[in-house]
């Protein structure tokens, strides 16, 4: 009776390393996007002794310091404004609008928008830093 051996060669790749390479990505990944901050806009935003909270449910309006404007993290052109405030407060039921303006732009800038809140009778809500 012959017996017979099998000599083929039978590729491996070795893997046991690239699942721990994996958890520890995993984790830093994990720790890393808890600690970051999904609705930032980078403002230098005017500096208050008294400081309230807010609800984090508001429409927030942002300004940066080239005039472009931001409604919740989406650019809206200044034209454009005042039909997007109509339409995201009406569907949210919330009149609460919080400005986040820079610091250094114009007060004339401020008084724009401050003038379609009270067209709009919009609750305006200044943003400000300790």
């Amino acid at each position: 009776m012959a017996i017979k051996r099998n000599k083929r060669f039978a590729a491996e790749i070795p893997t046991s390393a690239l699942a721990d390479i994996m958890f520890f990505l995993f984790l830093f990944f994990l720790i890393i996007s808890t600690l970051a901050n999904p609705n930032v806009i980078k403002l230098t935003l005017p500096k208050a002794d008294n400081n309230e909270s807010t609800n984090k449910d508001h429409l927030t309006l942002s300004v940066t310091d080239d005039k472009l404007y931001f409604l919740n993290k989406t650019q809206v052109e200044f034209d454009q404004l005042e039909l997007e405030l109509i339409g995201r407060t009406n569907a949210s039921n919330d009149r609460i609008v919080v400005i986040r303006i820079p610091a250094d732009l114009k007060v004339q800038d401020l008084v724009d928008l401050m003038q379609i809140g009270v067209k709009l009778k919009l609750n305006f809500v200044i943003a400000t830093s300790k």
